[in-house]
């Protein structure tokens, strides 16, 4: 499936370090901005315990985690929502995404030149903010006079549609971002053509010097203090300490790396699995000699639309499926054991299927 995360920020903020070291493709990076002229995508695992205590137990052939679609968008700078600094192609990009990486510096270097020539993340937050915001506002107003168009006919949907419209664009008038919005559902299927900017799920992503990994610093309260009316998650990284730890192919070396730091897992790990809850996903697993699985549902997903993500036949045949909670078959180690417990469940068209169910459909096409 193809869910797809989209790093975002000023040039030279670090975005491109985070990209490579999140990704086997490596984006050009370089100490001036626009050098990522195409977006980089790449194919990134989704790090899951559950999978490795799930080998350990099955012993399969093959095992396949859970992937997200990173793609590493070349830097924003102001006026981009009028077309400077090749901002029409990268706001294009972030349309394409489901949901945001926003990416601040929060460092000081001498070495790495700021786009602003100074270091201010809540200056850099507003700055790409407000593009989004121009942009989600042009399409909104090229739409609003298209509706009004339609009404002058007699169409009462299109006289309708005008009052949501305009309140859409009077929330983005006050500089906010339409992710704040209270809307019904209704409301947002009014302009749900329009691929609006600002309403994308955002996480941001502090990247700091390696002493702040561990001692903090002002630029991270700072951010964290401005986005806590968003009730978005903010997750501090290095991204040259990640692209540092990268190069160790050794586990035992890496994790010393990590302990010398007081670390107990790599940033890019939460990056991951936040971005991976952002886009409102979920897991579930395949379980046989052959291969162990992870596979990338939506939240509130129904059974026979879980099979389809295997197979279309799956769900165009689906007859039923056989359920097994992750934490019985950790305790009873076995899908036989599982199964003598009484503790593997059967479950038709309307089940919703949980994080961690392990299962196996019945399909007759």
């Amino acid at each position: 499936m193809g869910f797809k995360a989209g790093i975002v920020g000023l040039p030279n903020v670090g975005k491109s370090t985070l990209f490579n070291s999140l990704s086997n493709a490596k984006a050009v990076s370089a100490n001036f901005p626009f050098c990522t002229i195409e977006p980089n995508i790449g194919m990134v695992a989704v790090p899951d315990a559950r999978l490795d205590k799930l080998k350990e137990l099955v012993k399969p052939q093959n095992v396949v985690p859970a992937v997200v679609k990173i793609v590493d968008i070349a830097g924003l700078v102001k006026g981009a929502s009028k077309g400077e600094g090749l901002g029409n192609k990268f706001l294009a990009n972030i349309r394409e995404c489901e949901a945001v990486i926003h990416v601040l510096r929060c460092f000081k270097d001498d070495n790495i030149v700021h786009v602003e020539n100074s270091i201010d993340p809540i200056r850099d937050k507003e700055i790409i903010d407000t593009e989004l915001q121009l942009k989600d506002l042009e399409s909104l107003e090229k739409k609003l006079e298209n509706t009004k168009k339609m009404s002058k006919g007699g169409n009462k949907d299109a006289l309708k549609q005008i009052e949501v419209i305009q309140k859409f664009i009077d929330f983005l008038g006050q500089g906010k971002n339409l992710r704040l919005m209270e809307a019904s559902e209704e409301e947002w299927e009014v302009i749900n053509d329009v691929g609006v900017l600002t309403a994308k799920p955002v996480l941001y992503v502090c990247n700091v010097d390696q002493d702040s990994l561990i001692n903090g610093n002002e630029y991270i309260e700072r951010v964290r203090k401005d986005v806590s009316v968003e009730k978005a998650e903010v997750i501090v990284i290095s991204a040259l300490f990640e692209e540092q730890l990268a190069e160790f192919e050794d586990m035992e070396e890496k994790m010393i790396f990590l302990e010398s730091y007081g670390l107990k897992e790599p940033g890019l790990s939460q990056v991951i699995r936040a971005a991976y809850q952002l886009l409102d996903l979920q897991t579930y697993f395949t379980a046989g000699v052959k291969e162990v699985r992870a596979w990338t549902i939506r939240k509130n997903t129904k059974a026979p639309q879980a099979a389809g993500v295997i197979h279309s036949d799956f769900e165009r045949g689906f007859i039923r499926a056989e359920v097994i909670k992750y934490e019985d078959y950790i305790h009873h180690k076995t899908e036989a054991a599982v199964k003598e417990a009484g503790k593997m469940s059967v479950e038709g068209k309307e089940y919703v299927v949980q994080d961690g169910d392990i299962m196996h459909f019945r399909f007759n096409v």
